[in-house]
């Protein structure tokens, strides 16, 4: 595997890791979200991540890095909010989403 598709596929990993890291939502419906331990597990995985971007901005433009993990958050923060918390969407929401991926893909196009 090339070091290109390496980092792209970093990338797409860390948009994961940036979705679990979102644990922060779980701490913001406590009375004291900075003590909870849902606040520090998701700042564990936001941190973890700072020096693989490194690798990745090595190796890639940033306006592809930016695109990529663009997609890759949209899509699994859509799908974690549905799916652990239990969020519904409205047709309006899945067209923006719908949307949103569109303009995401053009703009890797030229990216």
């Amino acid at each position: 595997m090339g070091k290109t598709k390496l980092a792209l596929l970093v990338t797409v990993l860390f948009s994961g890791i940036g979705a679990l890291g979102d644990f922060l939502k779980l701490a913001s419906t406590r009375e004291q979200p900075l003590r909870a331990g849902w606040f520090y597990l998701g700042f564990g995985l936001y941190a973890s991540t700072a020096f693989g971007w490194v690798f990745v901005m090595k190796h890639l433009k940033l306006a592809t890095i930016s695109v990529v993990y663009s997609i890759s958050m949209v899509l699994l923060l859509t799908g974690a909010g549905v799916l652990l918390f239990r969020e519904s969407l409205n047709h309006y929401e899945l067209v923006g989403l719908l949307l949103a991926v569109t303009s995401l893909v053009l703009l890797m196009r030229f990216a």
